[in-house]
């Protein structure tokens, strides 16, 4: 690869500065969960003036561009959406101004993860500029909502548009590369009980009381949750508790606490319900649903979905994750790379928990800046990235082709 890679890191640099501005014009274009129109077209914009062979955005919104030929279908995938920052008092720089300041280029999502699309396609063009293998066709999509529903929108560009034989996931891993994560599920748990005035307690069933019991329930049940040496512990936050009662001045009727559960490895949606039954008080006064995620995109489609991530970790012996840990080495050269894993979720519940398509991740930025104030993405990681994703394809064919 000594001569595909010295053009490609020549090409980099060549491109270097349009990368970084191009990643400061991602950062300034707002692109909340469902709002994500105007930074699609900027997508398809540059995706077109960079000569991709195929630009199209699907019936949900996601962009989608392809360079090469070939019938092994690679897919890089970032999502374009953002959560909010209107938390404007807290922040220290514009979250939509893009600024860079020490090396470190600010904003909403600069991390988490629009910064790498621009990485991305000034990588593919470069791949396309050297020569891209004959067996290689390589895919680059920008997803829509992946921040309110995870797995949802890349599931049905899978179904719809193509299907990858090969996944990497653009989300912030340090410029390492991962193979995995846990999975979660996010369900409600709501106890039953009876009115009553407050004056008279006794004549009623507090829902509340009812409710406080189960919750320390679960807070001692997450000390049997599973280990895995790799992913980590499961774990689960009761992170909202609701009730309702005809007046603050009567006992209330129903209480309802909603919960964040991850899983790990040898956990599912179903044993995690089965064990969160063990915690109510009174069965028969008490049920458990999983949620189920109903939105609309940009486009204007109904989209839908239970919110249930499966775990999901790729073996770290496979070509994949080998072909990735190569080509970062290549794009890092005299730092040392890892193999690990992200500790939040990702499209990758369904493009490996899902579909089983193998998947691995790689990304500039740190998964611990995403959703924070005053994020940001080290400016020195994008052409380091640009390199991975213009080198990435060559290392897959040496991988699979042995």
């Amino acid at each position: 690869m000594g001569d595909k890679e010295q053009k490609i890191k020549e090409l980099v640099e060549k491109y270097q500065d349009d990368i970084i501005k191009f990643a400061q014009d991602i950062v300034r274009t707002k692109s909340y969960s469902g709002q994500e129109e105007k930074l699609v077209k900027l997508f398809e914009s540059k995706m077109k003036e960079l000569g991709f062979d195929e630009v199209i955005i699907d019936k949900t919104g996601n962009i989608i561009g392809r360079v090469g030929h070939g019938d092994i279908k690679v897919l890089y995938d970032a999502h374009i959406d953002t959560v909010e920052a209107e938390d404007r008092e807290n922040w220290h720089y514009d979250p939509f101004g893009g600024e860079i300041i020490d090396g470190k280029l600010y904003g909403r999502g600069s991390s988490d993860e629009k910064a790498a699309m621009a990485s991305m396609i000034y990588g593919a063009k470069i791949l396309k500029e050297v020569g891209i293998p004959d067996n290689i066709s390589l895919y680059i999509s920008g997803t829509v909502q992946e921040e309110v529903c995870d797995g949802l929108t890349i599931g049905l560009l899978i179904e719809e548009v193509v299907k990858p034989d090969f996944v990497v996931l653009c989300e912030p891993t340090s410029l390492d590369v991962y193979r995995g994560h846990r999975g979660r599920v996010e369900v409600s748990i709501t106890a039953k009980g009876k009115s009553a005035h407050a004056a008279h307690p006794n004549r009623g069933d507090n829902a509340i009381y009812r409710m406080a019991k189960t919750v320390v329930n679960i807070e001692k049940l997450t000390e049997t949750f599973k280990e895995d040496p790799f992913l980590g512990k499961g774990t689960a936050v009761v992170s909202i508790i609701e009730s309702k009662s005809p007046s603050i001045n009567s006992v209330p009727y129903e209480s309802t606490i909603y919960i964040d559960r991850r899983l790990t490895l040898g956990e599912t949606k179903e044993s995690a319900i089965e064990e969160f039954k063990t915690t109510f008080v009174d069965p028969d006064k008490t049920e458990i649903n999983v949620l189920t995620f109903e939105g609309v995109s940009w486009k204007g489609r109904k989209i839908s979905q239970e919110k249930y991530f499966p775990t999901w970790v790729l073996e770290e012996n496979h070509p994949l994750v080998q072909a990735g840990f190569e080509a970062a080495k290549l794009a890092r050269p005299g730092e040392d790379v890892k193999i690990s894993r992200w500790i939040f979720s990702t499209n990758g519940v369904t493009t490996m928990g899902r579909y089983h398509i193998p998947s691995i991740g790689f990304g500039p930025g740190d998964e611990w800046l995403a959703h924070a104030v005053d994020e940001y993405v080290r400016v020195s990681d994008l052409p380091k990235a640009a390199v991975f994703y213009a080198l990435f394809p060559f290392s897959l064919v040496e991988k699979i082709n042995k």
